[in-house]
This record gives C-alpha cells, sequence and structure tokens, in this order.
C-alpha cells in the first residue's frame, strides 16, 4: 500500500471553482524529469475544482498501492488498456479499441489505440504495455524496484513462475498478446482495475522509483506538485487523446479532521468533499449550495484477526468477539443508518453473495461462554490490543470513534483492549506485515467480481508479507481450493456456486467480524456536471464540468 506520508505543511486557501482562480506555487514544467518550483498566476477564468478529502495519498505509482486515497489520484494521471463505464463495473475500451480471446481462454489479443503520448511525449504503444507487464511481474527486471507490486500479487497469483501471466508479446506496433498459464475467469475485470494503468517507458528506465511522487501517464491531468500532507496539484493534458478536459486544475486537499473538512466546504475553498459524516448532511443540505451524491455500496469495513498469533489462533475468541459487537448500534451512532451491517466478507451488491452464512447475532452472554471455554473470564481477563485506522475511509467514516465503542463492547464481556493507532501509510505498513492482533480496516471492490474481495482479502496466497491483502493471516486449503476453481472456470452459475460455499467456510471459522457495507454521500458544489461516482471507489474526473 505503501509509503509513509510527509509531514504538512500550512494549507492555506485554493478557493474553488467560483474563485476566478487563485495563486499557487507550482513547477513550472512537468516533463518527468525535476521541477524547479516557480510562482504562477493562473488567468482569471481558469476552472479549478478543489477536492476535500480525509487523508494523504500514500504514493502516485498505482502498481505500488491499494489505498483509495492513491488511487483517485493516478487514475486522473494515468491509464490502463481498459477502465469501468460511468457508474458500473462494465468493462470499456481505453488504450485498447478491441480484443480477444482464443477458444482455450489463454490468450487474450488487444488492439490499441494510436496516436497517443504520455505527458512526457513518448508516444505509447505495444511496447510500453510489454515493458510494463515485465516490470510488474518479474522480480528479476532492473524496473521491478519502487515497492512491492502488491496488486500484481494479488490478482495475478505472484511474480516470476507464480504469475497467471506467462508472457506478454509485442505482436505489432499496436497489438499486445498475453499468454495466460491458467483460464482466469475475471481477466478483463481485473485488467482494467487502477492499479494496472501503463506508465511512460521513458520516465521508467530514467528512474523507476522517481514514479512514487513525480507519475507520469497518459491521462487526462498532468502531475504538478505535491505538498505532502496537504493538497496535490494536477493541470490539464492539452494533448489527451479523448480531448482536453474542461477543468483547467485539480487540487486534492488532504483534511483528516472531519469537522476541519465540514468548515472548509462551508467556507466555500472546497467544490467537493468526500468521507462526509452521515451526521453532517442536514447542514451540508442547509446550505442550498451542495448537491448529495452516493457512491454505489460496493465495499467492506471489518474487524481482523491475526489468526496466526495467540490468542486469535483460537477459533472460539474469535467467534465470541463477533457475538460481542452490536452492529445495529454503530450503524445509528456513527453512520447514520446509511449503513448495511456486514453478514458476510462479500457485499450485497456483488454476485456471488451468500446471505445463508453462519450468523452472530449480538449476544454478550454468548461470547462470554465461549471465551469461557477458550479459558478466560473474570478471574483470567483476555488482554490484547484494538488497531483503528487514524483517517476516515468510504467503509469507516468515524475508525477511531467506532474503536472507542468496539472497546466498550469488548470490555461488557471481559475483554480489555488497548488502542492502537499509527499515521495511515505506516498503520497499513504494519497492518501488511502482520504487526497487529487485531484490526480495523476495510476494501473497496475493485472490479465487481467476488474474486476481488474473497481471493484478494482471504486466500492464503494473499496472507504474506510485506503487503499482506489478507491480514487476518487466515489460512484455510478447503477455502483457498474453492476460491481457485471459481478463478478457472468461466461458468457463472458454478463460481457464484463456488463462491457460496467459501463464504459459508469463511464465517464458520470467523477470521474477521465483517462489520458495514456502506452507502458513501458525496458533497458536490451545484452546477458541476458529468460527475458520475463509480462503486469501485475513483473515477476519471475528464468529463467533469464546473459552473
Amino acid at each position: 500500500m505503501l509509503s509513509a506520508c510527509g509531514s504538512s505543511s500550512p494549507s492555506g486557501t485554493d478557493g474553488g471553482s467560483q474563485s476566478g482562480g487563485q495563486t499557487d506555487t507550482t513547477p513550472s514544467t512537468q516533463d518527468g524529469g525535476s521541477t524547479t518550483p516557480a510562482p504562477q498566476q493562473p488567468a482569471a477564468q481558469e476552472k479549478v475544482l478543489v477536492w476535500g478529502r480525509g487523508g494523504d495519498s500514500v504514493s502516485l505509482d498505482p502498481i505500488q498501492v491499494t489505498d483509495g486515497e492513491s488511487l483517485k489520484v493516478t487514475h486522473q494521471i494515468y491509464e490502463g488498456l481498459l477502465d469501468y463505464a460511468p457508474g458500473s463495473t462494465e468493462v470499456v475500451p481505453v488504450l485498447a479499441t478491441e480484443w480477444e480471446a482464443s477458444p482455450d481462454g489463454l490468450e487474450w489479443t488487444f488492439k490499441l489505440r494510436q496516436g497517443v503520448k504520455f505527458h512526457d511525449g513518448t508516444d505509447f504503444n505495444a511496447e510500453a504495455v510489454k515493458i510494463n507487464f515485465d516490470r510488474w511481474r518479474n522480480t528479476s527486471d532492473p524496473l521491478h524496484v519502487g515497492g512491492e507490486f502488491p496488486y500484481y500479487s494479488y490478482m495475478f497469483g505472484g511474480f516470476d513462475e507464480a504469475s497467471n501471466i506467462q508472457d506478454v508479446i509485442v505482436v505489432d506496433d499496436y497489438t499486445v498478446k498475453f499468454v495466460l498459464k491458467n483460464i482466469q475467469a475475471s481477466f478483463l475485470q481485473d485488467i482494467a482495475m487502477v492499479p494496472f494503468a501503463i506508465a511512460s517507458p521513458k520516465a521508467l528506465q530514467e528512474n523507476p522509483e522517481r514514479l512514487n511522487d513525480h507519475p507520469v501517464g497518459t491521462g487526462p491531468f498532468r502531475f504538478v506538485s505535491w505538498t505532502k500532507g496537504d493538497r496535490i496539484v494536477l493541470e490539464a493534458n492539452p494533448d489527451y487523446w479523448g480531448g482536453k478536459p474542461a477543468i483547467d486544475r485539480l487540487i486534492y486537499r488532504s483534511i483528516p479532521d472531519n469537522n476541519a473538512r465540514l468548515v472548509a466546504l462551508q467556507a466555500g475553498e472546497l467544490d467537493v468533499m468526500d468521507g462526509v459524516e452521515p451526521a453532517f448532511l442536514p447542514t451540508i443540505q442547509a446550505t442550498g449550495q451542495f448537491d448529495i451524491i452516493e457512491r454505489p455500496p460496493m465495499n467492506i469495513g471489518y474487524l481482523a484477526f491475526n489468526t496466526q498469533k495467540p490468542p486469535f489462533d483460537n477459533v472460539l475468541i474469535r467467534r465470541a468477539i463477533n457475538h460481542a459487537i452490536n452492529k445495529e448500534e454503530l450503524n445509528t451512532a456513527f453512520y447514520g443508518g446509511m449503513g448495511i451491517p456486514a453478514v458476510s466478507p462479500l457485499p450485497p451488491s456483488v454476485w456471488g453473495h451468500n446471505p445463508n452464512v453462519p450468523k452472530y447475532e449480538y449476544d454478550p452472554e454468548k461470547a462470554k461462554e465461549l471465551l469461557a471455554q477458550a479459558g478466560y473470564g473474570p478471574d483470567n481477563p483476555l488482554k490484547t490490543e484494538l488497531w483503528a485506522m487514524p483517517v476516515p475511509r468510504p467503509y469507516m467514516p468515524q475508525p477511531e470513534r467506532i474503536g472507542v465503542a468496539i472497546q466498550n463492547y469488548l470490555r461488557e464481556v471481559g475483554i480489555e483492549a488497548e488502542i492502537v493507532t499509527y499515521e495511515w501509510g505506516t498503520y497499513l505498513e504494519k497492518t501488511g506485515m502482520g504487526e497487529h492482533t487485531m484490526a480495523l480496516l476495510g476494501w473497496t471492490g475493485d472490479n465487481g467480481d467476488p474474486d476481488n474481495f474473497l481471493y484478494v482479502l482471504l486466500d492464503k496466497d494473499n496472507a504474506v508479507t510485506p503487503d499482506a491483502g489478507n491480514i487476518a493471516f487466515y489460512v484455510n486449503d478447503e477455502v483457498h481450493d474453492l476460491l481457485i476453481r471459481a478463478r478457472q472456470t468461466t461458468d457463472q452459475a458454478e463460481r457464484t456456486r463456488l463462491y457460496e460455499e467459501a463464504q459459508v467456510k469463511i464465517m464458520e471459522d470467523a477470521p474477521w467480524v465483517p462489520l458495514m457495507h456502506t452507502r458513501v454521500p458525496i458533497a458536490v458544489r451545484k452546477g458541476i456536471t458529468g460527475y458520475v461516482p463509480n462503486p469501485t471507489g475513483s473515477e476519471s474526473l475528464a468529463k467533469v464540468s464546473l459552473p
């Protein structure tokens, strides 16, 4: 997920799109090389959109991250072969214009868009696709540096011989072929994901690690500057193959405190605000200046137990804590009733969701009984840690307060849990390394396929440091067999059956407390058009227009 964010600097006031532009200190050029700060005075009619969010990005090299705050920014700078249609997970062409599979499903051939240039002026072509995928999949590739490439391992099974992508072949300048070892039913959905965007080969060959903070893609916006802990500034790409965006400048401001972010919105400093606490909705609507748009719910907030560490290697304790937490009360107190209490790791909005799994009703007495069976009680209380995120996320708008509520639920059944937190990038790094005992975290689906939840978050293949997607470090060979079989068949009915069976086994083992799926409100200034939130958590803003 993961490089630690720097310290914040004074935030200042950017002004919104109504301000007629503002003075900003930005690099005078952006060519993928070094940048020299130079004060610039935007034109009076420059269209500026300021997006307020709860956390900073971790990195701007999309293959190196799994956090939504990074991906929502890289989605503007980079493009992949495919993307998702507005508001859905239907794949649509972007850098690829058409594709076909071989009869055995092991080869995929893509025709590529011609006339596309990277932000450094170099050409996009089939060789660029191969260079990027070779960089990701081969640990011996000299460009395989700059991070741990977590999403490649999550989606394609690992690196080198473990990778399901066996080869990437340049057929001609604008045709590329992928050769797979096994059928991957979700292949098109997978490569449409933001992490598999194509970076400039020139920038990679000059310094691949520099992409972490100097990204170079083909997207509608170009990178200008990043003041860590404060803001990222992008500008419209005048040479964008899809036409220059209507927004001249796009600024992502990081304001972790929910109340401070609301104040900035009310003061006219923000045009869009995400991470909206449901309790704020009446206040925002009362201004008459904003529309509330909901992101479709394709997410899960959860409490993961590190099943490799005592006492959470004991299923009785994991089941006890499942019974100890009152999800309905959490929904009312912290989600404004906009949550959907979870019974399974897979959201109801994703096909394959199984509501008929072992359920853990709120039952403190049952929790105490299970703890007693595990050897804990008033004379031998269980003492542990509860890790809570430092920033609001779509699936958990008030994580620290939710952590305190869970701490109180646990105390009621005889568990003393000390709350632990870290800066966001460090938190992700440490949970990916398995340093936690139990930790709050969550996931917004990337592609609408059950594989993206169950395989990434709960398969033993992804219980691997340093970037474990499965931070429960849950290992069940039966579940693994079901999930691999589901990956390797294209029969949707069979895939559904396999995923439903896997969910039953997962909930029997209780590696998580699946807490909540959420409908995510976003405040958008009235008069802004063309914005359609995607269930995946990020979307291109190329077609958005300001008043």
